[in-house]
């Protein structure tokens, strides 16, 4: 994993006409989205059909409520506190803020990892640092096959959208969850670092995934 610095990320949502600051704490960021063979079928044992050699392609086809399970099974591997609870009887996903397991980046981390201190739309030419319906061919491509982001990040844009933690917004939209950064489906305009996506947290498709994050060792 990456560790990300500390600093501040501005925020807009276009449809409220809303802009803030948020505070970003130092914390620990994946390289790659997870991928298949590679990670996913190491915690969970569960065959996934690949689509390149090796599979070390991200996981797609996964919910938001998956993804947040899938954390606390990487959790669970790592001997780590899980960082998530689910209510038995209501559903409600909570987490522990000081757990030292694995999680979903919140929106505003996504961003400030993903922008990696450059100011753009973009933080490259978006060939060279992502797979998009442009340049595709229409499927997924293996994790950390384009150019990374000044943080040493593959993928944050293009290939595969990524789960977030945040409701996108609940007065309008009620429990529907953000995902970030484009995927290989997605025209050109989709893919950067201010896009913002939403959907059912029982929501699945073919180009959306995942990415790890934790809180650095001791904080909390």
């Amino acid at each position: 994993m990456v560790r990300i610095p500390a600093g501040t990320v501005d925020l807009r949502d276009d449809r409220r006409g809303a802009r803030w600051q948020v505070e970003i704490e130092p914390f620990l960021l994946g390289r790659h989205p997870v991928t298949t063979a590679r990670q996913h079928h190491a915690v969970t044992g569960e065959e996934l059909a690949p689509t390149e050699p090796g599979g070390a392609v991200p996981v797609t086809n996964i919910s938001w409520l998956g993804a947040v399970d899938l954390c606390n099974l990487f959790s669970a591997r790592s001997g780590l506190d899980p960082v998530y609870s689910r209510d038995t009887r209501t559903g409600e996903v909570t987490r522990d803020p000081a757990s030292d397991g694995y999680r979903l980046p919140t929106e505003a981390e996504w961003q400030y990892a993903c922008k990696a201190g450059t100011t753009g739309y973009r933080y490259g030419e978006i060939d060279a640092i992502a797979w998009y319906d442009g340049n595709s061919g229409g499927r997924i491509h293996e994790a950390g096959s384009k150019a990374p982001n000044p943080w040493g990040l593959h993928d944050m844009l293009g290939n595969v959208w990524e789960w977030c933690w945040d409701l996108y917004d609940a007065e309008v939209y009620g429990e529907y969850r953000t995902f970030r950064g484009g995927g290989w489906a997605e025209p050109e305009r989709g893919c950067g670092a201010t896009v913002r996506r939403r959907s059912h947290p029982t929501f699945a498709i073919d180009d959306l995934g995942l990415r790890l994050a934790r809180n650095l060792p001791g904080r909390g």
